[in-house]
Parts: C-alpha cells; sequence; structure tokens
C-alpha cells in the first residue's frame, strides 16, 4: 500500500471520528497549520462597519517583498460615523508589525489591499471631506506603497470617474486587481441606483470608467432599483465579475409591517438574492444582463456572497451560503416551510449558469452542522479549494467551531478535512488572486476568531498535496 493511499485512509478514518485524531495524520494528506498569530486588536466604532466589512475585497495580500494587512484602529473621542482611521502591517520574523498608519484623514470603513506583480502594494481609502460632521461627502483615492520600502511616503492616486459622483462615508466599495498584468478596478456605490466604476489599466492610466445600473425589481410592491452589496469581484485580462447580494430595505410591506412591531424600527434590509453580471472587455464600458443566482425571497430568507474565482477558461465559479427562513416570520406568514443553512457554490460560463452544487449543509430542520464564512484557495496547478467555518453541533450533539477544506474537482468533491487550528476563524479574508496574490497551496487567512471578537488574527495553513 503507498504512502498516499495511507494518508486518505488516515484523512477519511479521521473525519469519521469527527476530527479526534488530526495530530495523527500525515502532513501529506491533511491540511497542516504552519502559523496562528494575532495581528492586531481594536475597539468597536459604533459606526456600522468594522474590520470585515470590506468583505468581498481583502486586507491581506502576499507579495515576493512579504506579507502585508491592512487594520481599521478606532480613534477615542471621536464621534461616528467617521471615526477610524487606517493601519498598515507587515509580517516579518519577528512578527506582525505596523508600518503605517493614516495622520489626516478619518474614515468609517475598512481599507482593503490590493497587489501588482511589480512589487506595488496598493491600499484603496475613503477619507471624509468633513471630519466634523456625523455624515458627508468622501473622496475615494488609492494609495500606492512600494513594498521593497513600504514605509516611505505613499503616492496618492485619484481615480478618474464619469462625472462628478457624490461619494460618501458608506461607499460599499469593491478593490480588485490583476496582479500579472498590474491593471485594477474600483467600485463604489452611489445610493440605491448604482456603482461607479473606474479601471486603471497597466500604463497607470484612468483609461475607463462608468456607472454598473442594479437590477430592476418589478415584482416588489413599490418597484425599484435592487442595490447589489457586498459583492465578490474579479478581474483577469480585463473581463470583469461582479457577484453580489440585495441590500434593500425590505421591500414587502407585510412583512416589513411585523418587523416594525418586532424591532421597533421603520428600516431592515433584505440580503435575499444573489445577482451576477459580466464585461467582457472593461475597456468597453458593456456589462450583460443580471442574472439572478439565488433567491431565498420567498421565505424571507439570508444569502451572503462569499468569493469568485475566474478560472482558466474564463468561466466565474461562485461561492455563497443561504438560510431558507427568517425565524421571526416563520410562524405567521410560512409555518410550513423547512429551515436550512447551507454552502452553495456555481459555475457560470458566458452568463450562464452551468453547474451548481450544494457543499455543506444543516440538517432537517436547521439543526445540526452550521457552514458559514467561506473563501476560495487557488494553487498554482490551479487546483480549487475551499474553506469554510462550521458552528452549531456535531451528530453527537457537542458544540461545533472549526474550519474545513475540500477540493473540488471537475469529477468529483473531495470529503472535507478540518483544518486543526487552535483558534478556528469564524470569518476572514485571504491571499486572494483576486487582489493580485499569486496563486499558492499556502492558505493565508486575516480574520476574527471564535471567542475573541475584538482581535484580528493571521493563520497560514499548507494544503494537501495528493
Amino acid at each position: 500500500m503507498t504512502t498516499t493511499s495511507i494518508g486518505r485512509m488516515v484523512m477519511f478514518a479521521v473525519l469519521a471520528a469527527g476530527g479526534a485524531k488530526l495530530a495523527a495524520a500525515t502532513p501529506a494528506s491533511l491540511p497542516v497549520v504552519e502559523a496562528e498569530e494575532t495581528v492586531y486588536s481594536f475597539a468597536d466604532a459604533n459606526n456600522g462597519a468594522g474590520p470585515m466589512w470590506c468583505r468581498g475585497s481583502t486586507c491581506l495580500v502576499r507579495m515576493d517583498d512579504g506579507l502585508f494587512a491592512s487594520g481599521l484602529e478606532t480613534l477615542a473621542d471621536v464621534k461616528p460615523l467617521n471615526n477610524c482611521r487606517w493601519l498598515l502591517f507587515k509580517r516579518s520574523q519577528a512578527g506582525w508589525q505596523q508600518i503605517a498608519a493614516d495622520t489626516q484623514g478619518r474614515t468609517r470603513e475598512p481599507c482593503p489591499l490590493a497587489a501588482f506583480a511589480d512589487g506595488r502594494l496598493l491600499l484603496s481609502v475613503n477619507p471624509t471631506l468633513r471630519p466634523e460632521a456625523y455624515s458627508g461627502p468622501a473622496r475615494p483615492e488609492i494609495l500606492q506603497f512600494r513594498a521593497a520600502n513600504p514605509t516611505a511616503a505613499p503616492e496618492v492616486l485619484r481615480p478618474v470617474w464619469q462625472g462628478a459622483p457624490e461619494f460618501t462615508e458608506h461607499s460599499y466599495r469593491s478593490f480588485v486587481a490583476d496582479g500579472p498584468n498590474r491593471e485594477l478596478i474600483l467600485f463604489q456605490n452611489i445610493g440605491y441606483t448604482h456603482a461607479e466604476w473606474a479601471f486603471l489599466d497597466r500604463a497607470g492610466k484612468w483609461s475607463a470608467q462608468g456607472q454598473l445600473k442594479w437590477p430592476w425589481g418589478a415584482e416588489y410592491d413599490k418597484p425599484q432599483p435592487i442595490r447589489v452589496c457586498y459583492p465578490a469581484v474579479g478581474l483577469k485580462d480585463r473581463a470583469v465579475h461582479f457577484c453580489g447580494v440585495s441590500d434593500i430595505v425590505e421591500p414587502y410591506e407585510k412583512w416589513r409591517a411585523f418587523k416594525k412591531q418586532l424591532t421597533g424600527r421603520e428600516w431592515d434590509y433584505d440580503f435575499r438574492r444573489l445577482f451576477y453580471t459580466w464585461s467582457r472587455d472593461i475597456t468597453t464600458g458593456q456589462f450583460s444582463e443580471w442574472v439572478e443566482i439565488a433567491s431565498r425571497d420567498q421565505t424571507c430568507g439570508w444569502i451572503m456572497p462569499c468569493d469568485l474565482w475566474v478560472a482558466p477558461d474564463g468561466a466565474a465559479h461562485l461561492l455563497w451560503t443561504e438560510r431558507a427562513i427568517d425565524e421571526r416570520l416563520r410562524e405567521r406568514f410560512f409555518p410550513n416551510a423547512e429551515q436550512s443553512h447551507s454552502l452553495n457554490y456555481a459555475i457560470v460560463r458566458e452568463g450562464k449558469v452551468v453547474a451548481r452544487k450544494v457543499l455543506a449543509q444543516s440538517g432537517k430542520g436547521g439543526s445540526g452542522e452550521i457552514p458559514g464564512a467561506a473563501r476560495f484557495q487557488v494553487t498554482p496547478a490551479n487546483r480549487l479549494w475551499v474553506v469554510y467555518y462550521v458552528g452549531g453541533r456535531s451528530p453527537d450533539g457537542h458544540s461545533l467551531s472549526e474550519n474545513r477544506v475540500m477540493e473540488i474537482r471537475a469529477e468529483r468533491i473531495s470529503p472535507p478535512a478540518v483544518v486543526p487550528l487552535k483558534y478556528p476563524m469564524t470569518d476572514f479574508f485571504t491571499a486572494t488572486v483576486r487582489a493580485g496574490s499569486p496563486p499558492s497551496r499556502h492558505l493565508e487567512m486575516l480574520g476574527h476568531r471564535a471567542g475573541t471578537p475584538r482581535t484580528i488574527a493571521y493563520a497560514r495553513v499548507l494544503l494537501p498535496e495528493d
């Protein structure tokens, strides 16, 4: 029997036993944790955002000259909403060190990172123009550092927009890069009607810009645009793929009135419909018609996009989570509906869904293991892995909190393997190719640890090779 065969038998035995024997497994068959570290701690800003708010982008990038993370600091004695500033960290042999911080601007949201293969490190910032006000105008900028000398003052890049958009501290921005081609795109929302976008080409010119208008909700009690937020965006060879979730005030009057009785608020946002669009060549400014990938609109459920990967053949691979029902409304509006929680995967080619699969799901009635935050990890050989968090309860009734990985192949999906982190991550970024980091067998994570909500931590995991 080969070492590889033995390793696989060990993996399956460990999975069947709930992961109790991970330490005895062979490194060739199971993920190996190489580092777990604290990066920084923070205080709640009470402004509606937080360090993971830019979940569709990332605050972690890997480059030849090192590993970088952006952070968010809450400023004492400064009132919300713009009561934060960005921080920049680098990992060295001595651990994580803060190498830069905003000394003048104020902001509300975290500032995502991107990287180019030529050593440029890019930080998306959105400083307010009225720091004394509760809310107001803001100015999107990109700070360009050199990874080889990141403590030097950055160059300020000002995106060129179509017209003069009225940006605010609520940016809901998406910031991604095609690292090898040294190009990037920035999306930033304007109210409830559309997103402005600006494209920076390899010559350093803002050569294309425009508006991405939201899909139309004709079926609502009051027809309206469906604002799309928290998108996973991919840029590859000037093709752009955009997949996000509906984010509007509850559009059905009967549900909105009932929710107001429960919460006392006039508003409650939906997060129930997953939409996708793409541009074959962003320099044309043209996007395809919106495609609805998934919906939980009939039972007032919940959807959240997790990640997107553009494969070498140009297909977009999508990852998202779903909850079937808002339990608060179940008894009155849909008492016979079954609750479920699931992690879902689909492939979209030329604007059409060509495959879909439920990767993980809770038991009947929503009981048991509940999948949560998830990301793709792509290796240099274009092997596609999924890392995700699992909470809830195990089949034997014990409380569950762990990260798992599985590989998606054309012919099958591998059984999930537990990542033996001492401190599982409940919500996290990765050093993703969507932000210019290179493909790697090393899964690098930045995010919240279970049980320590005010700490941002880092983990590095070596994925199986066989």
